[in-house]
């Protein structure tokens, strides 16, 4: 499937809450698998479907070698919480310590239509709040601290990338190198 080029903050899509799926067809399926394929090619440990460009609610994860996707999520969250470094695909070389429920149950549906639960801790219960929030149209930044995100924004305008996307007047895309991770290294 072919690698997408993935969306960078400031492109409208990444804080506008999907859409719903309701057609479990061949195109689901190849979104599924575009999802994938830019993931382990960026590499990262989770890719939402906005971050392409795609205004549905999927996102496929890839932690401890085990690869998932959901569709049509909703989560239930322990009142235990975590702090970790996080990051995202969308944010280039970007990463701030951000608040997360510790457990994460999220139920939704496989590409098929079939219901599935996933449950998860730690790494896998921040992926799945994290790939959920941008399906709501939240990004990670809007998590942090009013400190950090403070922090956070101007890192964002002094970026080449942001700047570089801001004068051309284009939607900021980026083809991202190995060196830019969602949840390495947490």
């Amino acid at each position: 499937m072919p690698i997408q080029p993935i969306r960078l903050f400031g492109d409208p899509v990444l804080t506008s809450p999907a859409r719903e799926v309701v057609d479990f067809d061949k195109e689901l399926r190849t979104l599924v698998a575009d999802l994938t394929d830019t993931m382990l090619e960026a590499p990262g440990v989770g890719l939402a479907a906005p971050q392409i460009g795609v205004g549905l609610r999927v996102f496929v994860w890839d932690i401890d070698e085990a690869l998932g996707h959901l569709i049509n999520p909703s989560l239930d969250l322990s009142v235990e919480m975590q702090d970790g470094e996080e990051g995202c695909l969308s944010f280039p070389a970007l990463s701030y310590e951000t608040p997360r429920a510790f457990r994460a149950v999220a139920k939704g549906f496989n590409m098929y239509g079939e219901p599935i639960t996933v449950e998860g801790t730690e790494l896998l219960a921040r992926c799945l709040q994290h790939e959920t929030d941008h399906l709501d149209g939240i990004v990670f930044i809007d998590r942090l601290s009013k400190e950090d995100r403070k922090l956070a924004m101007k890192e964002i305008r002094e970026s080449e990338w942001f700047n570089a996307a801001q004068n051309a007047g284009a939607e900021p895309t980026i083809k991202v190198s190995p060196h830019d991770l969602f949840g390495r290294g947490l």
